[in-house]
């Protein structure tokens, strides 16, 4: 009788380049926008109102709109992210394949599709939360800030 499991014969199966590579990505893209996520989430599910929500976002920017100190570290997060994320994938790789011109190829295009995919995701994430921003929790400052002043 064998002491393996279906799990830990799954556990020794390769990776998926692509399942990993959009996880990764994907981590990637949001860290690098939580600044901005992060406030309209929970704006939409009504645990933050407009004004809170935008002063959220603009501690990450400068006063003249561009990128500030915050922003840029969670760029870094996002890039410390895909490296970790291709390193636990070179890591689990490792344990599966011995051909080491395969593991490469792989590696290689592993970090390319988290660079690529990584870079969409950033920028989609950007586009849809100014999208969001600008349709929905900017009118809610604007009222919220009129029923403040009684006009």
């Amino acid at each position: 009788m064998s002491s393996t499991t279906t799990e830990d014969r799954a556990d020794e199966s390769p990776p998926s380049l692509w399942d990993w590579g959009l996880k990764v990505a994907a981590s990637v893209g949001l860290a690098g926008m939580l600044c901005c996520v992060a406030p309209a989430v929970l704006f939409a599910v009504g645990l933050m109102g407009g004004i809170y929500a935008i002063s959220f976002a603009d501690l990450f920017y400068a006063p003249d709109g561009s990128a500030g100190l915050g922003a840029w570290l969670l760029r870094g997060v996002a890039a410390l992210v895909g490296l970790v994320g291709t390193w636990l994938y070179h890591r689990r790789q490792n344990q599966c394949s011995i051909d080491p011109a395969r593991k490469r190829k792989n590696l290689a295009l592993f970090a390319l599709l988290v660079v690529v995919l990584g870079t969409g995701f950033y920028l989609s994430f950007e586009e849809l939360t100014t999208w969001y921003f600008n349709e929905y929790i900017v009118p809610a400052q604007q009222a919220e800030y009129e029923s403040m002043s009684g006009t």
